[in-house]
């Protein structure tokens, strides 16, 4: 894994932790599939709403987010929010 995948995970999980309500089960995960960076992101599950939001709003925020960080590093990132 790279510095800048590092960085992303600590990007995602420092977002992630802000939002939810229990931060120590905040769990993100890298690893390479098919020429792009997959970040898998695994909350409690009763803060599973709060991550994806109204209407997917939160999600999509933290995928644009993602994605804007991702430009520096010419290189494709996708978020994946898990059970």
């Amino acid at each position: 894994m790279t510095s800048n995948a590092v960085n992303m995970v600590g990007l995602v999980e420092h977002l992630a932790k802000a939002v939810v309500n229990a931060p120590e089960e905040v769990e993100v995960e890298a690893f390479d599939e098919g020429g792009q960076t997959v970040l898998e992101l695994w909350v409690a599950e009763e803060d599973l709403g709060r991550i994806i939001g109204r209407q997917g709003r939160m999600a999509r925020s933290l995928r644009t987010i993602v994605n804007a960080a991702a430009l520096r590093t010419r290189r494709r990132y996708q978020l994946e929010i898990l059970e």
